[in-house]
């Protein structure tokens, strides 16, 4: 009698506002690792969003389109009681450098201690993203510029 494998299932929670290359990047090497990954619009309480939730559902599908094993979904609430809802045992984070990895890890540390079910994992960017970021795309898009080098070459910003 043969055992069914379990998934692997991972939640990588962000702002993805709008996404980038360096999420996107991120997310490829992920799927080396896990069978499943969803890729989690979080509501920032502390953050005005510049494109909806709506718009960043669709650049998440656009980004994998084809890609059956990434789900972009929106949640509310602590990321682990989302983990929880989907039954997942690892957060993906993706890390640039020294200042993410500090900051990204104290907040793994207090969701192991909220959740010991899930497992914090963390994916260094690739050097040639390192310096990409949200903020800076956000601030060349309000200023009339063009971010196509920094987006997802599937995305389109509307």
């Amino acid at each position: 009698m043969s055992k069914e494998k379990k998934q692997r299932i991972a939640v990588f929670p962000g702002s993805f506002d709008p996404i980038t290359k360096g999420h996107e990047s991120v997310v490829k090497r992920a799927l080396t690792l896990f069978d499943k990954v969803y890729v989690a619009v979080g509501k920032n309480t502390s953050k005005a969003s510049y494109f909806t939730e709506k718009e960043r559902l669709r650049q998440i599908s656009q980004a994998f389109a084809g890609e059956p094993r990434v789900e972009p979904i929106a949640f509310t609430g602590l990321t682990v009681d989302f983990c929880k809802k989907v039954k997942a045992e690892f957060i993906l984070r993706g890390v640039r450098n020294t200042t993410d990895f500090e900051y990204e890890k104290n907040i793994a540390q207090m969701n192991k201690t909220l959740y010991s079910g899930a497992e914090t994992v963390f994916i260094l960017t690739d050097a040639e993203y390192a310096a990409i970021n949200s903020t800076i795309v956000r601030e060349i898009l309000k200023n009339g510029g063009d971010v196509t080098a920094f987006i997802p070459q599937k995305v389109k910003l509307k």
